[in-house]
């Protein structure tokens, strides 16, 4: 009776270590970054003033502060958990959605920070005004509070964003392989473009006012908004536009796909980051915009209570289309199971 060879052992991936320790050099930064903020956050619950001048209007509603800050004190606590999510071996055997969904609600909340926060510095750096204030001629937070805060988003973001590339490679890379010319017709791809194109024109809604925001209208803004606006603002709303038409580059890439060479993951990408800042952006201002609000010049008009509801409308139908089309693609690249 002749024996069958045993097939080698694969040869030993060099890289693991390596990237073994950059998981963990990442996750270490996540969770330190997170401090200052759980720190503050947990003093202000606590009654202190730290960081916060005499007078400022966060000191109006000591109820709804407690209760916002008790809610952005959770959010930022759940980045340690999608950081050992991302970088232990049980995070694998997560459900995907379980995974996939607080990090995009994290890339929403943290893109507009990481891009807009340096550019901000830059424009004051070149003489702009970019003073923070909440109120018309009242204090809101202290400047140091901003830097070491936004530092700290900042530092999250980055290494989320990297944990969360590793970790999407190696679970689901598969996915987005390939050049858009080389995805195959469906039936459900007619559905594909006609969504995609509701979502873009609904995004000319949001768009257009942030176009007109950053080139100095005021229309729609309301009468504190409009009065505090400095060089930052003008760079945040013109960040504003650019997520916007990430996002609709991002889904009509996705949907008239026909003859382009442009890797998959071009536009998955802009879609991911640019729904998601619209969708939780437009959720935390909407939020924000209900709580109370005792002066008449900053109560939202209906113009932003629009674009706030418009937002989110668009990023979360960009995530549904978003999320059938990698399903479809993840049915279409299975392994047919064996019949009896």
């Amino acid at each position: 009776m002749t024996s069958t060879p045993l097939a080698p052992a694969p040869a030993p991936d060099a890289a693991a270590p390596v990237t073994g320790r950059l998981r963990t050099v990442l996750r270490t930064v996540a969770i330190v970054s997170c401090l200052p903020y759980i720190v503050l956050k947990a003093a202000w619950i606590a009654g202190s003033h730290l960081g916060i001048p005499a007078g400022s209007s966060l000191l109006d509603h000591r109820t709804s502060m407690a209760v916002a800050n008790g809610a952005s004190l959770v959010m930022d606590s759940a980045v340690v958990v999608i950081a050992l999510l991302l970088t232990q071996a049980w995070g694998r055997r997560v459900p995907a959605w379980l995974l996939a969904l607080p990090m995009w609600a994290a890339t929403g909340l943290l893109l507009p920070i990481m891009t807009g926060y340096p550019l901000q510095l830059l424009v004051q750096v070149l003489g702009g005004r970019t003073v923070n204030k909440g109120d018309v001629g009242r204090p809101f937070l202290h400047e140091w509070v901003f830097g070491v805060v936004y530092t700290g988003f900042i530092l999250q973001g980055l290494a989320l964003g990297a944990l969360f590339a590793l970790y999407a490679r190696n679970r689901w890379g598969h996915l987005w392989q390939g050049t858009l010319r080389g995805l195959p017709d469906t039936p459900t791809a007619p559905a594909l473009r006609a969504a995609a194109v509701a979502a873009s024109l609904l995004a000319l809604v949001p768009g257009t006012l942030h176009l007109l925001w950053a080139a100095g209208s005021t229309a729609g803004l309301n009468e504190a908004r409009a009065a505090d606006r400095t060089s930052g603002f003008y760079v945040l709303e013109a960040v504003d536009v650019l997520f916007v038409a990430a996002t609709v580059a991002g889904i009509l890439l996705l949907a008239f796909r026909r003859g382009s060479a442009l890797p998959l993951r071009v536009p998955l990408a802009l879609a991911w980051g640019g729904s998601a800042v619209l969708a939780c952006w437009g959720g935390w201002m909407s939020v924000a915009s209900l709580s109370d609000v005792d002066d008449l010049a900053e109560q939202p008009t209906p113009a932003l209570v629009l674009i706030y509801a418009v937002q989110m409308l668009v990023g979360t139908l960009v995530l549904t289309l978003g999320a059938y089309f990698l399903a479809e693609r993840s049915a279409a690249t299975r392994p047919a199971a064996p019949r009896a």
